[in-house]
C-alpha cells in the first residue's frame, strides 16, 4: 500500500486558496493520482453543529479551549484519510478576541504529520478586492494594512510549523489569472 502524503495548504481569506486547491486536484487527477481535499474548518464545523453552532463563522468566536477541542477532533478525522495525496485546506491562524490563535498548534501537527506545508498569498490589493466581492461568508471589514499584517502573521505561524515538524515550507503567490502557474508550483514543491 502506498503511503499517503499529507499536504497542509494555508491562506488568509481572499488569496484564492479554494480556486488554487481545485486546480491542483484537477492537475493531479489528470496524472492519475488519488487526491482528497479536507477543509479543516468544515470538519470542525460538523463537530460544532452538534454543540448548537449554526454558522461556520461563529467558530472563531468560540473560547480558545473549545476551539482546541474541535481542532483535535478534526485532526484525528483527517489523519485517517489515505489517498495518495491528502490536502488539508486550513488557516495558519484564527483571529480571536484573545489575539491570533494558531490554526496548527503543536498537538494538531503531531496528529496530522504533514509532509509539506504550503502558504498561499496574493498582493494585498487583490486580497482586499476578492474579500469585498465574496458574499458567501460573513467576513470582517479589513484594511489593506491589516491584510499585510495577516500575511506576515501567516508566514510566521507556518514557519513555526515547519520548524516543529521538520517539513518543508513553500510560499506560493496566487496572482490574478495565474492559478495554473501557482498550482504547478505547489505540485512541484510536493514532488509530484
Amino acid at each position: 500500500m502506498v503511503e499517503s502524503k499529507k499536504v497542509v495548504i494555508v491562506g488568509i481569506a481572499g488569496v484564492g486558496k479554494t480556486t488554487l486547491v481545485a486546480k491542483i486536484v484537477e492537475i493531479l487527477n489528470s496524472k492519475k493520482k488519488s487526491v482528497s481535499v479536507h477543509s479543516f474548518g468544515t470538519i470542525m464545523f460538523e463537530e460544532a453543529k452538534r454543540m448548537g453552532i449554526k454558522d461556520r463563522d461563529e467558530l472563531r468566536k468560540l473560547p480558545v479551549e473549545k476551539q482546541k477541542e474541535l481542532q483535535m477532533m478534526a485532526a484525528k478525522t483527517i489523519s485517517g484519510f489515505n489517498d495518495n495525496v491528502v490536502i488539508i485546506d486550513t488557516h495558519a491562524f484564527i483571529s480571536t478576541k484573545e489575539g491570533f490563535y494558531p490554526g496548527l498548534p503543536y498537538h494538531v501537527l503531531g496528529e496530522l504529520k504533514p509532509e509539506n506545508l504550503i502558504t498561499v498569498s496574493a498582493r494585498p490589493e487583490e486580497i482586499y478586492n476578492r474579500r469585498m466581492k465574496d458574499s458567501t461568508r460573513h467576513r470582517d471589514i479589513i484594511s489593506i494594512e491589516n491584510i499585510k499584517k495577516e500575511l506576515a502573521v501567516q508566514d510566521a505561524m507556518l514557519s513555526s510549523c515547519a520548524v516543529l515538524t521538520g517539513s518543508p515550507m513553500k510560499s506560493v503567490l496566487n496572482s490574478e489569472g495565474k492559478v495554473e502557474e501557482a498550482a504547478n508550483e505547489v505540485i512541484n514543491a510536493i514532488g509530484l
